[in-house]
């Protein structure tokens, strides 16, 4: 059944509350729950910090609303804090950028299929096959540092194989703007999809600049440096998705949905109890959220929320393996280049993304030297060498 936001009140912003014991709990583990839990986990983090963000921005350039958003913001960080401390230390750094891009992987995959817009479709796809790769190249960083099998992370949801490679994603800033959708004749979905993928691809982003000068090895510093600037790359092209003559109200108030939306389809697929009524819990208060959000826009604005959230929200997000469509696309698309505002075959790439790339690269690439010879197996290095020994 599709969620209504006009008709689900939640729970009011003045009843949302917190302690540290209550933020700080149980993480999940490594190993015995589902894959996808993690995927939600990691999603719904990346969605709150995106609403932070937001909202901290908003309020530098509006002193009417600085009150408001700062008592909303504060709910959000508690509801960041409960959601990513459900991460535990049985997860390795690199272990856990392995669980970063299967996000970006099964996510975007199944919003790319459910997008409505097929100039969106394809820029998700496109986008996709990019963050295919770097999990490629982190798990060859992951057997060659730790030794350890990536797919102890993945539970056999995702491949691990090349997808575009690393080395040639590198562009020009020009070529990763792309055509926004219009916010008058735009489906609803294609909004809360922009703002969504867009979320989730900052998050990425921060998490390799912040975790990737922590690392000894020079190569993993140098992977981390490479691909978070591809997934700068990937916050532009998503961003610019977004219409940006959208009022900041009227953009605050499809995040909002978004954020229902999402707490939505995990609380309709999370398979383990305790964290279902996380979900649960928080799409109550986003829900409280979006109705004082409402308010806000007809008091500033003089304007109907119904204007712009036109009904229902779509069926949930679906989290599951999405195998077959991610093959499909990179057998079909790896060739795939961007000219502008367009996709295009490689040999019509921009002559601005070949020189930007071939300066870039020109004293190597990270992502190259770390899989020079890597082919996924069972088990990783450990198990080889178990397996040569006898």
């Amino acid at each position: 059944m599709a969620l209504d936001l006009f008709s689900a009140k939640g729970v009011p912003l003045d009843q949302q509350r917190f302690t540290w014991r209550d933020m700080v709990g149980k993480p999940i583990s490594k190993l015995d729950d589902d894959a996808f839990t993690r995927v939600r986990i990691i999603l719904m983090n990346g969605i709150e910090l995106d609403a932070l963000r937001m909202k901290h921005i908003i309020a530098r350039r509006n002193r009417e609303l600085r009150v408001p958003l700062a008592k909303i913001r504060r709910c959000e960080q508690h509801q960041a804090t409960m959601v990513n401390w459900l991460l535990g230390p049985d997860h390795s750094p690199i272990e856990t950028t392995i669980a970063y891009e299967q996000v970006a992987i099964e996510v975007t995959a199944a919003v790319a299929q459910n997008e409505p817009d097929p100039y969106m479709a394809q820029t998700y796809r496109f986008g996709l096959l990019e963050d295919f790769d770097h999990l490629y190249r982190y798990s060859a960083l992951l057997d060659r540092l730790e030794g350890k099998d990536a797919n102890n992370i993945l539970q056999s949801y995702t491949d691990i194989l090349p997808g575009r490679p690393t080395v040639v994603e590198h562009r020009a800033p020009e070529d990763d703007v792309r055509d926004s959708y219009d916010r008058k004749t735009a489906d609803q979905l294609t909004k809360l999809h922009a703002l969504m993928i867009t979320a989730s691809e900052f998050q990425t982003h921060d998490y390799y600049m912040n975790i990737g000068p922590l690392f000894a090895d020079p190569i993993a510093r140098q992977l981390y440096a490479e691909i978070a600037s591809i997934e700068e790359q990937h916050v532009t092209q998503y961003g610019s998705l977004v219409d940006p003559d959208e009022s900041i109200l009227e953009q605050m108030l499809l995040h909002e949905a978004m954020e229902a939306y999402n707490y939505y389809s995990c609380v309709q697929q999370e398979t383990n109890p305790r964290i279902k009524a996380i979900w649960e819990r928080f799409l109550d208060y986003e829900l409280g959220h979006f109705h004082m959000v409402a308010e806000l826009f007809k008091q500033y604005e003089r304007r109907d929320p119904a204007e712009i959230i036109t009904g229902p929200l779509a069926e949930p997000v679906p989290f599951a393996s999405q195998r077959d469509f991610v093959r499909k696309v990179v057998a079909q698309e790896v060739d795939l280049r961007a000219n502008g505002t367009q996709f295009v075959d490689k040999a019509q790439e921009s002559p601005a993304s070949i020189a930007y790339r071939d300066q870039l690269n020109s004293a190597g690439s990270p992502s190259e030297t770390v899989a020079a010879g890597y082919v996924w197996t069972p088990g990783g290095e450990i198990n080889r060498r178990h397996a040569v020994s006898v």
